[in-house]
């Protein structure tokens, strides 16, 4: 019985390869394809995000203890720290209270007491919650997303910005900024 097996391979060698080729080609197909569901898996960027943003908003994420407190009226609002020389500066400055115009129906802005370290990048999309820097003074909280072509210093992000607008509602808003 080997033996019958043994000589109808040998007598068909051309089955034989073909039938191996086209093992090998679908295992190179399941491969390619296992290597790019997870390469998409692990990508954190929205498509036509450049690396450099992407990398940018992975860093923006800290542990719990970077993190400080913003309060609007009678609404507070946790803020995640960017890993940042700027952040860990405007951190160091707390507890800070400052009246906030509004500019352009998206953000509110002040000057801060002295200059902060700078780090500007053109982040493309502002974010609703997005804490930055614009210059190496100016504080600025935007409540609207939106494209921007203005490089900022990343400070940190509102972590639950769903009312952020609503709180701080038009012309200018009395905010304290705080460690806890």
């Amino acid at each position: 019985m080997n033996m019958c097996l043994s000589s109808s391979l040998t007598s068909h060698p051309q089955v034989a390869i073909q039938q191996h080729a086209t093992r090998g080609l679908r295992a190179v197909r399941t491969l390619a394809l296992l290597f790019g569901l997870f390469a998409l898996g692990g990508c954190d960027a929205a498509p036509g995000v450049s690396s450099a943003k992407a990398a940018d908003a992975a860093a923006a994420i800290q542990p719990e203890g970077a993190r400080m407190w913003m309060t609007i009226a009678e609404q507070r609002f946790a803020i995640t720290l960017a890993d940042t020389e700027a952040a860990r500066a405007f951190a160091a400055m707390l507890s800070l209270t400052i009246e906030m115009p509004d500019l352009n129906s998206n953000e509110k802005h002040a000057q801060l007491p002295r200059a902060l370290p700078t780090s500007a990048i053109r982040p493309g999309t502002i974010r609703n919650g997005d804490l930055m820097l614009y210059g190496a003074s100016t504080l600025v909280l935007f409540y609207q997303t939106f494209d921007s072509i203005y490089p900022y210093t990343r400070l940190g992000r509102v972590d639950d910005p769903a009312e952020l607008a609503q709180v701080l509602g038009r012309g200018s808003a009395r905010i304290t900024f705080s460690k806890n």
